[in-house]
This record gives C-alpha cells, structure tokens and sequence, in this order.
C-alpha cells in the first residue's frame, strides 16, 4: 500500500498542486524574461560587485542570456514547454537582477510587450525585485495588470538579520521589506518572499525564526526556500575557494526543513524547497543528484518525519 507522497500528496501546501487546482489541472510553466536589468548594489547606486553569494547568470537559463529580444526569450521558452512538457498555459517569469529597477513608464512598456505574445495562453506575470526597488507607482503598475492575468511580486528576504544583509552586501535592510510589504499589505498582488538558509555564521534556531517572520504579514502568499549555493563568478565563490566554510548536505538540510515547515503558517503555498545552480557554474555543495531526484529526496524525507506545514503553527508568537 502505497503513502500519501506516492499518490501526489506532500506534506506541505506546494505549488505544484497550487496550479493545478487553480487553472482545472492544466500544465502551467513559468518562462523566464530577462529584461537586461542591473541592481543598485551592482550599479554603484547603493555599492559595487552585487550580493556576495549572486552571479547572476546561475540562476538564468543559458537560452535566455544569449537571446537578444524578449519576444525571442518568450517565444523559444513557450515552443521548447510545450515540446518538453507539453505546456499548456505560461507564467511570464522577469526573474534575472531586479525587475522593477528602472522608471515606471519603461517598466509598463517591458511588461506589456511580454505579456502580448500568445496572450489566450498566458496566465499569470511573475516579477522578482529588491524590496528597496518598490513603491507605490509600481505597485499600481503592476496592479494594472491584476484584471487580466494574475500577478506575483516576488522580493529577496535572504535573511531576517541585518548583520547578515550587512555581511552578504545586500545593499538593504530588513526593515526595508517590512516597509515594502506593509506597502502591498491590501494590493490585489501575490506576494513571494525569498529566503537562504546556511549562512554559515546563523544558527539553526536563527534560521528557524525565519518562519516566525514570515508567519507574521498575512499578505505573504508565496515562499521559496533556498538553500546557500556557492557558484563560480560570487565574491563568496572566491573567498570559499580560499577558506571553504560548512554548507548543508542533503540530509542535514532536509532535516532542517522538517524542523521548518511544521512552523510556518499552513495558507503559505512553498514554491520550492531548495535552490539550483548550472553544474557548470556550482562549486559547492553538489549533492550530485538531478533536480528531480532531490525533490523527491526532500519530500520521502519529510513525509518519513510526518513534517507536516503548520503543525507546529503559533499564532501566539506573531507580535
């Protein structure tokens, strides 16, 4: 007899299931635009050289770089969904560098000249930003957008510490995503916040009170849980090459995220439970499995632990 996990059941509210139940079971894929946008940490705005830890292209597809022009990007990424994993409707993804970094009149041109090609099939419009880089102007703007498609607005927490921001040269407070989300506290958007864990100098208890944090703006709808990659091109890349520091093995953060999801809050859809790098372009931890095979690890992991989301939910801590 077969487990929960064996007939499509997590133990966690996962995205996966999120849109099948919201689009009546049909295959929805993200595709990723790179809409050639640079971030104030990087530009001199707020500092040089980016977050410690980031090279940007680790985390956007090789087709997607290459390509000169967003409707190139969008049309290839749709025609390869589709041929893949027979897609069939698309969530327009500005996910490289900050999306919402440039004056709100470009923004609105970027935005609509995605959200034009193959519109019957689009669904959604997804746009990863800082929290610094926020406003009320573009939130209208992309509230603008919320009658047609359904828009997520996702921002980098990566930590709740301002020690750490400080350290992985985020260029911004946590303060400053309260600030931004208490800016968004009634909008029509869906809110994804992003977090890292294994910062080598938090403890577990400091990361497990991430959940705490998050638990605490009900406006969050989305996480995605990201374990520390260390990838070629980071100034952290350089500094572990001379002086490697501990990072999670699988086990060990699969663990930890059996100690984390029972704490956060049960409405919370997890978009996903560990980050990924190009093999190419990772240093550190290779855990030497496909992307597939460790969510599959993940999850057999925390369904023998019975790491049930929101079992351990307080509502008391919220403060």
């Amino acid at each position: 007899m077969g487990t929960p996990l064996d007939y499509g059941q997590k133990p966690y509210n996962h995205y996966g299931a999120y849109l099948r139940d919201k689009y009546d079971g049909k295959r929805v894929f993200k595709i990723i635009a790179d809409g050639g946008f640079t971030c104030p940490n990087r530009d001199g705005s707020k500092g040089y050289g980016g977050c410690t830890y980031c090279n940007v292209d680790s985390f956007t597809p090789e087709l997607s770089r290459k390509l000169p022009t967003i409707r190139e990007q969008i049309e290839q990424g749709m025609e390869r969904a589709i041929k893949s994993y027979a897609a069939e409707k698309f969530i327009i993804y500005f996910q490289p560098n900050t999306n919402t970094y440039a004056p709100t009149h470009y923004l609105k041109s970027l935005y609509d000249e995605a959200l034009s090609i193959n519109t019957e099939n689009i669904v959604g419009l997804s746009v990863g930003t800082r929290p610094d880089c926020i406003d009320f102007e573009k939130i209208a703007l992309l509230e603008s957008y919320s009658d047609r498609f359904d828009v997520d607005l996702e921002m980098g927490m990566e930590s709740i510490y301002n020690d750490t921001l400080a350290q992985i040269n985020r260029g911004c407070t946590h303060e400053e995503l309260v600030q931004a989300l208490e800016l968004a506290k009634n909008s029509k958007l869906d809110l994804c916040v992003h977090t890292i864990f294994g910062f080598p100098w938090e403890t577990k208890e400091m990361m497990l009170a991430y959940a705490d944090e998050i638990n605490r703006f009900p406006q969050i709808k989305f996480v995605k849980l990201h374990h520390l990659h260390i990838v070629e091109g980071s100034i952290m890349g350089v500094k572990y090459k001379r002086e490697p520091f501990k990072l999670f093995e699988l086990e060990e953060y699969t663990q930890f995220l059996a100690e984390f999801i029972p704490r956060l809050r049960p409405d919370i859809v997890i978009q996903r439970t560990f980050g990924l790098a190009d093999y190419d372009l990772l240093i550190a931890p290779n855990w030497g499995l496909k992307k597939s095979e460790i969510q599959l690890y993940i999850d057999k992991g925390l369904e023998s632990r019975v790491a049930i989301q929101g079992s351990q939910y307080q509502p008391s801590l919220l403060v």
